[in-house]
């Protein structure tokens, strides 16, 4: 269990009375706007807001959309690497839009997703406004500045893949029809992103030390913009902050693959963001989120495997694309009927039958609680305590040697997969050709990110979205999906849909 002070820590506590007052689906402008507290102005900043940022990215009426059901069905059920798992009863309606591509313009989840998206964004530009009108300057706002901009561009990221062209608020709310605008070109959301995240760069710390991990650092921002640029294939620019981030000498692979997604392996050395969580002796304390209880075995309670709710659960293409003898795959796949492999993770235990007890063959092992801690937590029907991992070490190097293969380094790029590789055993490839270690790198990506929620928006930005899932049912236009219909009936005719839908 964690020992140490979290971010979303008791401090926290003191802004959510704050953040979340109203209910109702426009919750997050019917109430009054956010403003400084006595307690900000006294120390000079805007630290109280802004640690309330981390509170909601993992709290249910916002964080649910941050690594709960609804990011898991965008980010991953729409990837050929997992599919909306549980029984066939549960959640029926979520199968058609995230596994088979036949997206649908009201439904809770995406509604949820784009609304959750934009109460953080509005969030974000309360502090940084907050900061403006207090006209602070001094180095500790500056950061905490940078930490709000992160997350607006962290949310915007998410809503710029995912729907083109959204509308850009980038300013302070004080009244609901301030946000009844039209959608901005996906440019100049794009625009936005990079400013923030340069912003971020240049204003967060290196390091954080003991006292507050899972804060947001410099190497955090330079990551996501590096994503951000290669999402749009912007290979110098990506190139140039990727080599940053590994030349700093703060971060480093994780000796052991599987470790990293024990509890033990929180906040390790390949550990760039990740969203904290805890949850002390008895349910005490509870300061967890939806990601890892979301996913892990669903089974009854006597079977004594009723580890969550058994949603995103890999498929047979996933398990069948892995290198022989890729000691990955049984780090981030349990078997039902099997033995958990201790050797890859496990603890010791053999995972119940499939389909007499469970629902499903296989099951996230990135997010496989470890009993003796969920019998400290008195929790065992789930796992609120385990960390999401966001942006980790080896994600970085693979954009590097991505993008060197694709400037035409491709020797170079090749050592940097190799070190990836070296990390789980597996054999060096060499350098043939571009097209050649291009594919290899691709590879890469699926075996060392799975289940991640990296692999479909991978798929989209290489182009091979149509050629791998259209078998599925995807066609190009489901590289963005279709604007929520309540939003575009609130709007009175200023919001459209996209266009393809």
């Amino acid at each position: 269990m964690k020992k140490t002070k979290r971010i979303s820590s008791a401090i926290l506590l003191l802004a959510l009375p704050v953040l979340f007052m109203a209910s109702g689906c426009e919750k997050f402008l019917d109430r009054k706007p956010l403003t400084a507290s006595l307690d900000d102005i006294n120390q000079g900043g805007i630290e109280g807001q802004v640690f309330g940022l981390y509170s909601a990215i993992k709290d249910y009426d916002i964080g649910n959309v941050f690594g709960g059901i609804p990011w898991q069905g965008v980010h991953n059920f729409r990837s050929d690497d997992s599919e909306k798992g549980s029984d066939a009863a549960d959640g029926a309606e979520w199968v058609a839009p995230f596994d088979n591509y036949a997206y649908v313009k009201d439904l809770w989840a995406t509604n949820f997703y784009w609304e959750a998206h934009y109460r953080l964004i509005h969030l974000t530009n309360t502090a940084i406004q907050t900061a403006d009108s207090l006209k602070l300057s001094d180095i500790d706002s500056k950061v905490n500045i940078a930490e709000a901009r992160f997350f607006r561009a962290f949310a915007y990221f998410d809503m710029v893949r995912t729907f083109g062209d959204v509308p850009k608020i980038d300013f302070r709310l004080y009244d609901p029809a301030q946000a009844n605008i039209a959608k901005s070109p996906a440019s100049a959301i794009w625009a936005l992103i990079d400013t923030d995240l340069q912003y971020a760069t240049a204003n967060l710390p290196t390091v954080w030390g003991s006292k507050y991990p899972g804060r947001l650092t410099s190497g955090a921002a330079k990551a996501l913009l590096a994503k951000a640029y290669i999402f749009r294939g912007n290979w110098a620019q990506a190139l140039s902050l990727s080599q940053q981030v590994i030349a700093s000498g703060t971060y480093s692979l994780f000796p052991s693959y599987h470790g990293i997604f024990k509890d033990a392996g929180e906040n390790c050395s390949e550990s760039i963001l990740e969203w904290q969580n805890y949850m002390g002796p008895n349910r005490t304390d509870d300061k967890g989120s939806w990601y890892a209880t979301c996913q892990g075995v669903r089974a009854s309670n006597s079977s004594g495997w009723n580890l969550g709710w058994g949603w995103n659960t890999p498929t047979d293409a996933f398990v069948n694309s892995f290198e022989a003898n890729d000691p990955r795959k049984g780090s981030s796949v349990l078997f039902s009927g099997q033995s958990d492999d201790p050797s890859t993770g496990g603890y010791g235990s053999v995972l119940p039958a499939y389909p007499t007890v469970v629902p499903r063959k296989y099951w996230n092992k990135k997010v496989y609680a470890d009993p003796a801690v969920r019998a400290s937590t008195g929790w065992l029907d789930g796992a609120y305590w385990i960390n999401q991992r966001v942006i980790r070490y080896s994600d970085v190097v693979l954009m590097a040697a991505e993008c060197l293969n694709e400037t035409g380094s491709g020797v170079q790029a090749a050592t940097l997969m190799n070190q990836v590789r070296s990390r789980v055993g597996l054999p060096a490839v060499a350098f043939v050709s571009q097209a050649q270690l291009r594919t290899a790198i691709k590879a890469e990506r699926r075996s060392e990110l799975g289940l991640e929620g990296e692999r479909f928006f991978d798929l989209v930005r290489w182009g091979d979205a149509v050629s791998v899932l259209g078998p599925l049912g995807y066609v190009n236009r489901c590289r963005f999906y279709p604007i929520p219909q309540p939003e575009i009936d609130k709007s009175g005719g200023k919001l459209v849909q996209n266009p393809e839908w």
